[in-house]
């Protein structure tokens, strides 16, 4: 587990072929992530339910929708905790948040711009918020700003898992490069400053 960490650290200072093979993995692994969330959200129906519901679309399902939906923050949650074991709570609610700890954790090694805290919420947010959307005019699901809520905490929680590999990373890094370091030179220690600031 620890070689694993290490070379997810590896891989966002350097482009040697290692990092290259481990990028690669990542995003075979985010792609396939993609696909099981969407089958587990949006298309979580049997296919001739679905094939139904797109048959029988009308814009009055729009409406339908947006009186069933849910726009009050912690309206879904308060009632997940005050009927816990009725409802399914316990999967309901920590199934949104486990949900995308993948992509936050995932998006920032494929996407330089999502290792700041705010791209990566304002990404999760926009991908979140499209399901939902996606979900309200299509009637695959419910429109409920809580799961939008707990999503988006889902993907912080793996933004601050890679933001702890970073650190790590960091620190490796900087052992290795320093001035004085078996093997470096005073200048490889200025190259890895250069690398640190583009990985942020």
């Amino acid at each position: 587990m620890k070689k694993i960490w290490n070379q997810l650290g590896h891989s966002l200072f350097t482009e040697d072929e290692s990092s290259r093979k481990t990028k690669h993995i990542l995003k075979t692994v985010f792609f396939f992530y993609i696909l099981v969330l969407l089958k587990v959200i949006v298309f979580k129906y049997p296919l001739a339910r679905l094939e139904a519901i797109a048959a029988s679309w009308t814009k009055e399902v729009v409406w339908g929708g947006l009186g069933t939906a849910n726009f009050t923050l912690f309206k879904t949650i308060r009632m997940y905790i005050r009927y816990w074991g009725k409802l399914n709570s316990f999967e309901n609610l920590f199934g949104n948040v486990l949900a995308f700890v993948p992509l936050g954790f995932l998006l920032p090694f494929l996407q330089k711009e999502s290792r700041r805290f705010w791209i990566l919420f304002l990404d999760a947010f926009v991908l979140v918020c499209c399901i939902e959307l996606f979900q309200l005019f299509t009637a695959f699901g419910a429109f409920d700003v809580d799961d939008i809520l707990l999503n988006c905490v889902g993907a912080l929680l793996g933004y601050a898992v890679f933001s702890r590999c970073l650190r790590g990373a960091r620190r490796t890094q900087e052992k290795q490069d320093a001035p004085g370091a078996p093997g470096t030179v005073g200048t490889r220690y200025l190259g890895w400053k250069h690398r640190a600031r583009c990985a942020e």
